[in-house]
């Protein structure tokens, strides 16, 4: 693909779509890391999906982020985000840090591409943030409603706790594989990786130091 057929990629911004250093460099690195008031085409996407019908939170308080990632393959890739205005910056800034660190990872695109099924989307391996949903297996919210947690390469980092009876839980189910955190394998985030250093440098807490259920994906920044 030519590098004017990569840069009107970048103009419509279509996220999944590999672009090459020169495109983004023609285009400009600064635009593509951008937080953006949720726009109409956004806000169908969203529609009845992650945005569901009784969500009380503005879309004004929503951003849309345009966000470059390093896919699996090594290639620049097209990324998309919806979060809260709070968090927007220290996302921005982050997944910025990611991108030039070449750090990989596989998919960033809207939850609503899975039909805001959490299970699809974490199977598919895509990083996401706000979903307006409660918290597997309770009616309590998860802060992913609020658009304050975003799930990083969640196939590879699941979410894992043991039953009072003993038996191991993983999500997403195609995970189970990469529960056991002794193994090595790619994607994989410990406190010595540089996504969990800087989520954490921006005050997000990490879901894989909670004491009792294990969420490795899993990064929020709580309100005070």
């Amino acid at each position: 693909m030519s590098i004017e057929s990569q840069i009107k990629l970048l103009r419509q911004w279509r996220a999944g779509c590999e672009v090459s250093e020169a495109a983004v460099q023609a285009y400009g690195l600064q635009k593509c890391f951008e937080a953006c008031a949720v726009d109409s085409m956004v806000a169908k996407r969203m529609s009845g999906l992650s945005y569901k019908a009784d969500c009380p939170i503005p879309l004004s308080s929503l951003r849309y982020l345009r966000l470059l990632h390093y896919n699996g393959n090594g290639k620049s890739q097209i990324g998309e985000m919806v979060c809260h205005q709070s968090v927007a910056n220290d996302l921005v800034s982050i997944f910025k840090q990611l991108y030039e660190a070449h750090y990989p990872i596989e998919r960033m695109v809207l939850i609503d591409n899975y039909g805001a099924d959490d299970e699809r989307s974490m199977s598919a391996n895509n990083t996401a943030c706000f979903n307006y949903r409660r918290v597997a297996g309770s009616s309590k919210l998860s802060n992913h409603s609020w658009g304050r947690a975003v799930d990083v390469n969640p196939l590879y980092n699941p979410y894992v706790w043991h039953r009072k009876d003993g038996t191991l839980v993983v999500s997403p189910a195609k995970g189970r594989p990469y529960a056991n955190r002794q193994r090595s394998f790619k994607y994989k985030i410990t406190t010595d990786d540089l996504c969990y250093r800087l989520f954490r440098q921006h005050g997000f807490v990490w879901g894989g130091a909670w004491k009792h259920r294990k969420d490795f994906q899993h990064f929020e920044k709580r309100v005070q």
